[in-house]
């Protein structure tokens, strides 16, 4: 088990850290072993493979052609960050991340520039008691090497290694326009405009800002600005090509739509977007031993490689069992008319499983305990992956969630929670697994739902 990431010690209130950084790449100590000691393992291994150029290749506007003789010269590229409004969950996160690759991709084309990706940490949704669960980096999740397959992108401990220190220089946090838009006048623009909502940062006594920023608490910016935005990622293309800004992060990213949504660029990125090895591991060691369910017997290789891997829909037949993702907790909440009572649920899965000749049913859910107890009396062939407090504080509850999403995929048939991401993401892998659709896109109705419209189904594109 990796340990926590270490923080700065305290000091007094209103003093810096005896070992404070300077928002200019050189004046910040070189990037080698020494000055490391408040940084977590995971950084210090990517200062020390940078250690291996000089520093002065790493300072702010340092020419190649000053270089030492005997290195390569590479043109210096500058950085994308990015955050999410703090309720959004994990799975909303996943399909921002697809919209913010394809500004990247845009911006790929004019200059050098590198996605960081934003540390995991603090969701609604992550509420395991006594579990370290801020600054995750993504390889805990996903195969970042399948990532940069698609999209050029790099750890958020990585930037701080490589840019001379935890500085951002500009903060753009994305809003709405005040006056809305009127309906069929819809264009898309963008504009440096007064904040609508109180900041969520505030200027320390150097002025520089701080904020949330992932868990970080060393992590400053030098300029916060608000801009409304209207429009798909690309609309803010054309800002931070003229901005001389090196490293620039757009807060309340969700609030910029996809370029295409459901084309090849999008499912490329999707695809891109493969699960950490050691998370499907664990979800195909329980469905061995709990579903009678195997790739081969499955038809569901998975091929590492995902610019390898091309299938015809269709072609997967899947594990002897039912998938079922039940939502509860806030949808419950918000009184929706689209979300089955235990009873309706458990009537609909039992119907599915007499017609599909099937006898064992895998649930994933956000139940209550007396809920997932009343499950059990009324339906007890579900099966469900239920982790050791272990394996939770091990894999953290995005990890658990992934194992139940993969589980889920692979069954003969699965169903869904109406408008759930959670659900989405399922849609998707089991299209990218090959799947006939008919066994995909499908969710409960409500009790008293008189219009039950079913999923809509995005084909893959390659």
């Amino acid at each position: 088990m990796s340990p926590s990431p270490r923080v700065l010690p305290p000091t007094p209130a209103g003093e810096p850290h005896a070992r404070s950084f300077s928002p200019w790449p050189q004046m910040a100590p070189a990037p080698g072993a020494a000055g490391l000691s408040f940084l977590s393992p995971f950084l210090v291994f990517f200062a020390l493979a940078a250690a291996q150029l000089p520093f002065e290749a790493f300072q702010a506007g340092h020419g190649t052609s000053s270089l030492p003789t005997g290195h390569s010269a590479a043109p210096l590229r500058r950085y994308l960050l990015y955050d999410v409004n703090p309720p959004e969950g994990f799975n909303l996160r996943r399909d921002v991340y697809i919209r913010v690759a394809s500004l990247i991709k845009t911006l790929l084309k004019n200059e050098a520039w590198v996605l960081v990706l934003p540390p995991w940490g603090r969701l609604y949704h992550w509420q395991s008691p006594n579990i370290h669960q801020v600054r995750i980096p993504w390889l805990s999740f996903f195969d970042v090497p399948s990532l940069n397959k698609d999209t050029p992108v790099i750890e958020y401990e990585e930037f701080i290694s490589e840019s001379g220190g935890p500085f951002i220089d500009q903060v753009y946090v994305l809003q709405n326009y005040a006056e809305g838009w009127k309906e069929g006048t819809w264009e898309e623009k963008i504009d440096e405009r007064p904040c609508i909502d109180e900041l969520m940062y505030s200027t320390d006594k150097h002025k520089y800002y701080r904020g949330w920023f992932w868990g970080y608490e060393e992590t400053r910016a030098l300029k916060v600005t608000c801009l409304s935005v209207q429009g798909s990622a690309s609309i803010v293309a054309p800002l931070l090509l003229n901005t001389s800004s090196r490293s620039v992060m757009l807060d309340r990213a969700e609030n910029i739509l996809h370029n295409h949504y459901g084309g090849k660029d999008y499912w490329n990125t999707r695809r891109s977007m493969v699960f950490a090895k050691h998370l499907r591991v664990v979800g195909d060691m329980f469905r061995i031993k709990y579903l009678n369910s195997t790739d081969e017997k499955d038809r569901t290789q998975y091929i590492e490689d995902w610019t390898q891997m091309k299938v015809k829909l269709g072609m997967a037949i899947g594990g002897p069992y039912l998938g079922v993702h039940l939502r509860r907790k806030d949808f419950i909440w918000g009184h929706r008319n689209d979300v089955p009572s235990i009873q309706g649920a458990v009537k609909k899965i039992r119907s599915l499983l007499k017609l599909h000749k099937l006898e064992r049913v895998f649930v994933a859910t956000d139940a209550t305990a007396e809920e997932t107890e009343k499950l059990k009396r009324l339906l007890p062939e579900m099966v469900r992956f239920e982790p050791t407090w272990e394996e939770v504080e091990l894999y953290k509850d995005g990890g658990i969630a992934i194992i139940d999403q993969w589980i889920c995929a692979h069954a003969r048939y699965f169903i869904g929670t109406s408008v759930s991401t959670f659900s989405f993401r399922i849609h998707e892998e089991r299209e990218i697994l090959g799947f006939d659709p008919k066994t995909t896109y499908n969710r409960f109705c409500g009790d008293e739902e008189r219009t039950c419209e079913q999923p809509t189904h995005w084909k893959i594109v390659y």
